[in-house]
C-alpha cells in the first residue's frame, strides 16, 4: 500500500517541532522505558507492562521489516534539535484496500504539548497526498482523554462503541472506534479549521 518514497530508512518527515522518522536499534532502550509504564502501556492493546527484556530490540526489527515491505509506516518521534532523542511513536498499518489502521503512543515527560496531535496531522497530510489510501481508523478507551483529543484535532469522527482484543492486556477492553477520511483531514471536530502544521519530507 504504502509507496516506494517510504520505503528506505533515510525517509522522514518534518513538523515545526518533531522530525518523524524510522525506528533505529538505538531507539530500544528508549522505547523500553518509555513504552513501558504503566501509564502509557495499559491504554494500548499491544504494550506489554511489565515491559519484557528484548521485546524493544523486536519491535524495531519487525518495524523496519513492515515499512521495508510497505504494509506498514512505523516512525519514531523525535525533536528536531535532538534527533537521536527518541518521544514516542505513530503508525499506520495497512488493512483492507484503501484503508489503514492508525497506533501511537507518546512517553509521559512529553505530554501536554501537543507534540502527537502535531505528529499525527503531519503524517495524514502527506499520507493522503502519495497514496491511495481513503480511510484511517482508529480505537481508544473511553477514559483516555488526551488520546481522544488527538484524534478529534486530527478531524477523526467517532462512530461506535465496543470491545476490542487487547493482546497484550490478556482480554478484550472497551473502546471508542473513529473514523478519518480525506473529506476531512485536518479539520478539529466541529469545525473547518485547516491544520497549520509546517511539513517537509526528507529522502537523502
Amino acid at each position: 500500500m504504502f509507496p516506494d518514497l517510504m520505503r528506505d530508512d533515510v525517509f522522514r518527515l518534518e513538523t515545526k517541532r518533531l522530525w518523524l522518522r524510522w525506528p533505529r536499534a538505538a531507539d530500544a532502550v528508549a522505547i523500553a522505558k518509555l513504552a513501558g509504564e504503566a501509564e502509557v502501556a495499559e491504554m494500548t492493546a499491544n504494550i506489554p507492562h511489565p515491559y519484557p527484556p528484548g521485546a524493544a530490540a523486536e519491535f524495531v526489527l519487525q518495524s523496519r521489516m513492515g515499512n521495508l515491505a510497505g504494509t506498514s509506516v512505523v516512525l519514531m518521534l523525535s525533536p528536531r534539535a535532538r534527533p537521536a532523542e527518541t518521544m514516542g511513536c505513530i503508525s499506520l498499518q495497512a488493512r483492507d484496500r484503501g484503508q489503514a489502521e492508525l497506533g501511537y503512543w507518546l512517553g509521559r515527560p512529553y505530554w501536554g504539548q501537543g507534540l502527537m496531535t502535531e505528529a499525527a496531522r503531519t503524517m495524514f497530510e502527506v499520507i493522503f497526498q502519495i497514496t491511495d489510501l481513503n480511510v484511517v481508523t482508529a480505537s481508544a478507551r473511553p477514559g483516555n482523554g488526551r488520546s481522544i483529543g488527538v484524534l478529534e484535532a486530527c478531524g477523526f469522527q467517532r462512530m461506535s462503541s465496543g470491545l476490542l482484543t487487547a493482546p497484550a492486556r490478556g482480554t478484550q477492553v472497551p473502546v471508542d472506534h473513529f473514523r478519518l477520511t480525506r473529506a476531512h483531514i485536518g479539520r478539529k471536530s466541529g469545525s473547518r479549521e485547516r491544520p497549520l502544521a509546517a511539513m517537509q519530507m526528507q529522502t537523502a
